[in-house]
């Protein structure tokens, strides 16, 4: 049965996610749809995979190493301090890592907390092409070296 990310993975492929950035040797990195912290991304493994452990060797490599590029893009684009990086599927059953910048301005307490314990994802800002399109656009940049 196909899951979300079959969906979104299928959006890209027809260039009809505003969100997508690029495709990746391990699979595609999009913008979150909503931004809490912005420079929210996902990595969604294509072709798809039930978990991380479904994968070969090589594959995991891959997606290990495309997960942490998307991680240093953020750091540079966005200025973030850390990156989080959270891969669950519990959801969605199919692999896919939610990629997000940590920043000092955030208020005491809050840098300290996983991402979805510090902030209300449902009251996160929904991702805007207008608002976010120069991060978007300068993490596509950082990351076409790796295609």
């Amino acid at each position: 049965m196909p899951t979300g990310i079959h969906k979104k993975i299928r959006s890209c492929e027809a260039g009809q996610l505003p969100s997508a950035i690029i495709k990746l040797k391990s699979g595609w990195v999009i913008a979150g749809d909503t931004q809490p912290l912005q420079g929210y991304c996902v990595l969604m493994a294509d072709p798809v995979a039930a978990d991380f452990n479904a994968l070969s060797e090589e594959a995991r490599a891959q997606y290990a190493i495309d997960m942490g590029r998307v991680g240093d893009a953020l750091l540079k684009v966005r200025g973030a301090i850390r990156i989080n990086y959270e891969t669950w599927g519990n959801q969605d059953p199919a692999l896919h890592t939610h990629i997000v910048p940590r920043f000092a301005d955030e208020a005491q307490g809050l840098g300290v907390q996983t991402p979805r314990q510090a902030y209300d994802w449902s009251a996160g800002r929904v991702f805007s092409p207008e608002f976010d399109g120069e991060w978007i656009l300068q993490v596509r940049e950082y990351l076409k070296k790796y295609v």
